[in-house]
């Protein structure tokens, strides 16, 4: 899958401004995310916490669920910031999500830093568990 790197800029942004409106009361960990859908789409997640853990969501699975919701089923690329001095690669709930909808999508982990970080979805997640028929 090609991603078109003149875009990277504003997606970074997108991921910023979506980390701005976390709810994350309990760790101050503020995540953002700004997905490109293979139809040139953009869709932002942010994390949100909950007093019962179990039930918070990832940036990343947030802007996922997102783009299913707006009747989207692939992605191209999925900027994730985290404010930290180094880039923080997604938990690997979010990359089995991410599995099941673009394996070869682009995922690009920006910070505070100078630092970006960048592998696809399959190199995140070698021998995924996947039930479709390749």
């Amino acid at each position: 899958m090609f991603f078109d790197e003149s875009r990277l800029p504003a997606l970074v942004s997108g991921a910023r401004n979506a980390a701005a409106r976390a709810h994350a009361p309990y760790s101050q960990f503020r995540v953002g995310a700004c997905l490109l859908a293979d139809d040139g789409s953009l869709f932002f997640g942010c994390n949100v916490e909950n007093a019962s853990y179990g039930l918070a969501i990832c940036a990343e699975r947030n802007a996922i669920f997102q783009m299913v919701a707006a009747g989207r089923r692939s992605f191209e690329a999925i900027i994730v910031y985290t404010p930290t001095p180094d880039p923080t690669p997604p938990c690997g709930a979010c990359r089995q999500v991410m599995n099941e909808f673009s394996r070869d999508a682009v995922v690009i982990s920006v910070c505070d830093g100078t630092g970006l970080r960048r592998a696809t979805v399959a190199e995140l997640l070698p021998g995924a568990f996947d039930l479709k028929t390749r």
